[in-house]
């Protein structure tokens, strides 16, 4: 530890710190533009300049080590008038647009400017203007000449998003931040660039000219899309949601979001919102009142229980829907006398397990590995904050390994990280080239091995990579998760895991996908699993929050089963699976509900509605409760969320990724079903602007070219 006098009070900091980390240990505010706690530093902007005892000048606060005894004035003459000095030079080009700036109210560079700046200028040259420029559906860069070279956007795209999209070209006054020849912005992290530049450079372009940031109403969530959990802090105005901010959560999504959390927001106010329930009657669909469809469902499915048994009934719901509607749809499904009910419509495996699967660690541990192996993943794709993490893991030294297919690791920088040894295999050969890790394990330690493997040169340099260093996690994907021979696979991590000294778990894929597991949303006694459902001998089937065409593994063929049911209920925010369904209840999305997500370490979150819900929309929770009321079921008679949690955790939730499954080495198998980071979920598919970026447009290419091939 380093001692150093800041402002006559005694501060003490690592060896190695800078001035600038010593002021934030003592709660003392230096100004700055370029200095960012995640990024790199540059002392780009000089804006921190500070007065150094001995020093001959004023030296960068987040530039300048600390040594010991050294003295540090933030607020001296000095140190004031070298601020104020830069701040001139810095609005020198700046262009007098506040007005119409979008950053208005919380931009970095206005406040400074009025604790720092003058009243007028000496300079009376004209401002220098930036050509404006398109770089993609989310961010805009229309208003280039604001910037003020502070390098924030193009550090964080080296630094954490792992793409250098954006770059600085030319020099002094002609320097310019821009995309490579006229190229877009196309990391899966962009919409970050947004929140940490300090102007207005960078802004939403789906939130551009909507409203003033002192308009908005400000409220706290939880992201409803992968497992991450990231904490969210949503802006309203006059009940609509307008803005979709990251709220800092260090054990979490540290200050960072994706792009479907931030920008998804724009479904919620889509056309194909659905604002009443609607019954279709001789093939057309009518709108009726609350009262009437819960009725006629109530109704139905009582008929149907006695012409069929109660075990003609079943539900399908979504591992995005909360703890809360995922436990009562199960309550209802159990209190008729059924246990036909299932989250994992991507599956292709349904194996019994004991324990609640997950990360196996936590999140924020994974920036401190030094081993990782990930199977079956697109991880950045698929876990964009996971993938951020890992990445800095990288950056310190770590050796990512990994098994999966060519189509989720396209090319050497695909995850946008160095990746130390590959085994890019069709999922078929997934089991066999984990058996070859577990083997050439075995060989170096002098084991007998779980399968038969051969000890590749693949197989051994992941061996060997494993084997090194201290923290290490073996991570099953998504693809490993739906796999046909799932159970062999997490059999063959567990094993090399224990050898190695190593934690394993999933990279789940769904917000609520432990949540899901604690709720008991599959199977407990003998019930159909997705698959067995899908594939018809149900009469009646109620879909929480999904789209089983778009959500279930067998993909258009859902289409058909459940159209041959007498009954079809689906209850969701939107106009869908109208071709199949009966009945459409309106149900709230995540911002229109209060409820609780589990993600993919185990930690429960709990979140409040932030608006009202929309026209006759009710949360789903209510609307389960009431039928259940209707159906004659009294273990659903609720009258919070607070209580159905309070129902939940009663039972205590038992993660656990053990297990005793045999090791089978199949052979062929399908490509296991896995979503595109913009086709997870019914939020992100309605998101204009989500639709229109590159990975949205390359995955429905994709769609197309292979629903064309089917079909020819």
């Amino acid at each position: 530890m380093v001692e150093i006098e800041l402002d006559g009070q005694k501060v003490e900091v690592l060896e190695g710190s800078m001035v600038m980390h010593a002021a934030e240990k003592a709660g003392t505010y230096i100004p700055h533009f370029c200095y960012h706690k995640k990024l790199s530093i540059a002392a780009n902007c000089r804006m921190c300049l500070v007065d150094v005892e001995k020093a001959p000048k004023p030296m960068p606060a987040c530039a300048t080590p600390v040594t010991q005894g050294m003295i540090v004035r933030t607020k001296s003459d000095k140190a004031i008038k070298a601020q104020q000095s830069v701040m001139e030079f810095l609005l020198i080009n700046h262009p007098l647009d506040c007005p119409i700036c979008d950053q208005g109210g919380e931009c970095q560079l206005q406040d400074l400017a009025v604790g720092y700046g003058g009243s007028g200028s000496r300079y009376e040259e004209e401002k220098r203007v930036v050509f404006h420029k398109d770089v993609g559906p989310l961010v805009s860069m229309q208003e280039m000449s604001r910037c003020i070279h502070c390098t924030r956007c193009v550090r964080f795209g080296q630094e954490v998003a792992g793409v250098m999209e954006l770059g600085m070209s030319h020099r002094g006054e002609h320097a310019e931040i821009e995309t490579f020849v006229g190229q877009s912005v196309d990391s899966e992290l962009s919409g970050n660039m947004i929140d940490i530049c300090p102007v207005g450079a960078l802004t939403s372009k789906p939130f551009r000219y909507s409203a003033r940031t002192w308009e908005l109403s400000r409220r706290k969530s939880i992201a409803p899309h992968d497992s991450s959990g990231a904490n969210l802090v949503v802006q309203v105005k006059n009940n609509e949601v307008l803005r979709v901010v990251p709220l800092e959560n260090e054990e979490v999504n540290e200050c960072w979001i994706a792009d479907r959390d931030r920008f998804s927001y724009e479904a919620l106010n889509s056309a194909d919102r659905l604002r009443a329930p609607m019954i279709k009657q001789g093939g057309e669909w009518k709108e009726v009142d609350w009262q009437t469809a819960l009725e006629y469902v109530a109704n139905g499915l009582n008929q149907i229980s006695k012409d069929h048994g109660a075990s003609s009934i079943g539900a399908l719901v979504s591992p995005h829907s909360t703890l809360e509607e995922l436990h009562l749809a199960s309550t209802l499904v159990r209190s008729l006398g059924s246990d036909n009910i299932d989250y994992r419509l991507r599956n292709a495996e349904f194996a019994k397990v004991e324990g609640v699967r997950y990360l196996g660690t936590s999140i924020a541990s994974l920036t401190q590995l030094q081993r990782v192996l990930v199977v079956g993943s697109n991880l950045r794709k698929d876990h964009p904050l996971f993938a951020q993490r890992i990445r800095q893991a990288q950056r310190n030294g770590a050796q990512v390994n990994i098994i999966t297919s060519k189509a989720l690791f396209s090319a050497a920088d695909a995850w946008a990280m160095a990746v130390a040894h590959a085994d890019v295999q069709e999922a078929s050969g997934w089991t066999q080239s984990l058996a070859n890790v577990a083997a050439a394990v075995a060989a170096e330690k002098g084991v007998s091995a779980p399968a038969q493997g051969h000890a590749t040169p693949e197989a051994q340099a992941i061996a060997k990579s494993l084997l090194g260093g201290d923290r290490k996690a073996v991570l099953l994907g998504n693809a490993a998760a739906h796999h046909a021979n799932a159970s062999s696979l997490l059999s063959l991590a567990k094993w090399i895991a224990d050898q190695t000294g190593a934690t394993y778990g999933y990279l789940t894929e769904a917000a609520n996908t432990v949540g899901a597991q604690w709720a008991k949303a599959e199977p407990q006694s003998g019930g159909l699993n997705a698959a067995q459902m899908l594939a018809g001998g149900l009469k009646a089937v109620l879909l929480l929050n999904t789209e089983p065409v778009e959500d279930a593994a067998a993909g258009a063929k859902a289409a058909t089963a459940l159209a041959a049911m007498q009954m079809v209920v689906t209850l969701s925010p939107f106009k869908t699976n109208m071709s199949f369904s009966d009945v459409l209840l309106p149900i709230a999305p995540f911002t229109e509900t209060s409820g609780s997500f589990v993600n993919a370490e185990g930690r429960l979150q709990s979140f409040h509605a932030v608006v009202k819900p929309l026209a006759e929309t009710r949360p789903a929770w209510k609307v389960l409760r009431v039928l259940a009321n209707m159906l004659g079921l009294p273990q659903l008679a609720f009258e919070t969320s607070q209580d159905v949690l309070k129902q939940i955790s009663a039972t205590p939730l038992n993660l656990s990724n053990a297990c005793s499954f045999e090791v089978r080495l199949a052979g062929h198998v399908d490509t296991p079903c896995v979503a595109s980071i913009y086709q997870l979920d019914s939020l992100v598919r309605r998101a204009p602007s989500l639709q229109l970026t590159a990975d949205a447009r390359n995955a429905n290419e994709s769609a197309k070219a292979f629903a064309e091939g089917v079909h020819a």
